[in-house]
């Protein structure tokens, strides 16, 4: 396989997940705003924060208002990281590779890349954003279930496999930190009746409440919350789940020991994690993600000299 072919499977699959994954990111907040009482103030200025935009924010919006964080997130092509940026990105690096996937993949992105530039065009209100937000999820759930379905498991669907499960196990740590940043007034009165609602909407913006109350069998608890989402090896959106899905993966491949020494590394960090501290000091909380961020960039730089890199001159040329 070409390693530009693969290259361009490995970032479509990070692209997608990274649309899906933006979304559900934003439905933290949505979640609270539906759980809390009207009275409880929340601020949308820590989402920039944890995609860590906050100077090109500053620059392009004059307030950390609801509307103008959706209009970044979502809309915003100057944003590298918005749904519609990451939506463009996907749709080009399978357009260059579409003989080698099945057509009805293609019509799918396609279509969901021509439906959100429309509704961004139009604008995404308050009053619009769940709907906007679900059917970014739903119809790059539906992506994942055209590639299981129909797509041989051949060099790209390992490709594929690698560059969603990585991006996934980032995303899911950046919503896991919005448990960290203040969403909520820090006040001890106002903060401790809230605790198990912020938690249940983590779970629920990663559609994994059902999975909680049937796989662990205890009330909403940080400490158990955060276990269940970071070491859990049965719940498909766990980092744990991940990073093992990832392992398995790269078994096919060669040349694969450096990759696979990365992520064992990015696994010994997170069994080593202890839950029940991080779970109680929201700054600890963030310093971890940050640190097994830095795990995962280190993870990817491998990936991409193991089987990306292409000679001085070339990249030059392309460059220029």
């Amino acid at each position: 396989m070409l390693s530009r072919v693969a290259e361009n499977i490995y970032w479509l699959a990070r692209y997608l997940e990274r649309a899906e994954d933006t979304a559900r990111l934003l439905s933290v907040n949505s979640n609270l705003l539906l759980d809390l009482p009207r009275s409880t103030k929340l601020g949308w200025s820590e989402i920039i924060a944890i995609t860590g935009n906050d100077a090109l924010f500053d620059e392009l919006y004059p307030n950390r208002d609801e509307i103008s964080v959706l209009s970044f997130i979502c809309g915003d092509e100057r944003y590298s990281g918005s749904i519609i940026s990451s939506l463009v990105a996907a749709r080009e690096n399978l357009r260059t590779t579409r003989d080698i996937v099945p057509r009805e993949i293609w019509e799918e992105i396609n279509q969901l890349y021509l439906v959100v530039r429309e509704q961004v065009q139009a604008g995404i209100t308050p009053r619009k954003r769940d709907a906007f937000l679900n059917r970014v999820i739903r119809t790059c759930q539906t992506v994942n279930g055209l590639i299981e379905g129909s797509l041989s498991y051949t060099q790209v669907h390992t490709f594929l496999m690698i560059g969603r499960q990585l991006e996934r196990a980032d995303m899911t740590t950046r919503i896991i930190d919005v448990r960290s940043a203040n969403l909520l007034p820090r006040s001890p009165g106002e903060l401790t009746p809230f605790e198990n609602i912020q938690w249940m909407s983590v779970l629920k913006s990663l559609t994994g409440y059902q999975m909680y109350r049937q796989h662990v069998r205890l009330r909403i608890r940080g400490p158990d919350v955060l276990r269940f989402l970071l070491q859990d090896r049965h719940f498909p959106r766990a980092v744990g789940t991940s990073l093992e899905s990832l392992a398995k993966a790269l078994q096919s491949l060669p040349r694969n020991e450096l990759v696979l020494n990365e992520v064992e590394t990015c696994r010994q960090h997170l069994a080593a994690a202890d839950i029940g501290l991080l779970a109680t000091e929201p700054a600890r909380l963030h310093s971890f993600v940050d640190e097994i961020q830095l795990d995962f960039d280190d993870l990817h730089d491998a990936i991409v000299s193991t089987w990306f890199a292409r000679p001085v001159e070339s990249t030059q040329s392309q460059t220029q």
